[in-house]
C-alpha cells in the first residue's frame, strides 16, 4: 500500500475467482498435493486447467499445453465440466513416459469418476494413473 492509497472497508473485499470455482478448498488441497506428488516422483510436470474450452477442444487443450513453463517435460489435464470434455496432453519427452495409450485408460477412469459426481475424486484418480504410468524420474 502506498501513502494516500484508499483501504478497502474491511467485509468488502472480494474473495479470489479461485473460491467461485467448482472446489472446496478441501478438493483444492487434495489436487495440490497430487499435483507436487506425481512431479516429485515422476520428474515430470503436470498440470490441471478446469474450465471452458474453445472449438476445437484438442488444439485449445494443446494451446495451454504449450503455454506452460516446461512443455516438453508436461502433462496437461484439460476438463471443462459444463461442455463434459477432458483432454490429456503430453509433452514430446512426457509422451515417451506416458503414452497415449495409458493416456486413455487413465481418462477412462477419470471419465467414469466425474460421471459419478466426483470432479476433483477423478482428478486425483487421474493423476495418480499418470505418474504410475511415467515411473520414477
Amino acid at each position: 500500500m502506498t501513502v494516500g492509497e484508499k483501504q478497502p472497508e474491511t467485509g468488502t473485499e472480494t474473495p479470489p475467482d479461485v473460491l467461485d470455482g467448482p472446489f472446496s478448498t478441501r478438493q483444492l488441497l487434495r489436487i495440490d498435493e497430487a499435483l507436487r506428488l506425481a512431479d516429485r516422483t515422476t520428474g515430470l510436470v503436470f498440470s490441471v486447467f478446469v474450465g471452458g474450452l474453445d472449438e476445437p477442444i484438442r488444439e485449445h487443450a494443446e494451446r495451454l499445453h504449450r503455454q506452460l513453463a516446461e512443455p516438453d517435460r508436461s502433462v496437461l489435464i484439460a476438463v471443462s465440466p459444463n461442455q463434459r470434455q477432458l483432454e490429456i496432453v503430453t509433452g514430446r519427452y512426457a509422451r515417451k513416459r506416458v503414452p497415449d495409450t495409458y493416456a486413455k485408460i487413465a481418462a477412462l477412469s477419470m471419465v467414469a469418476a466425474f460421471g459419478g459426481g466426483d470432479l476433483a475424486g477423478g482428478i486425483i484418480q487421474g493423476l495418480d494413473q499418470l505418474s504410475r504410468y511415467a515411473g520414477r524420474g
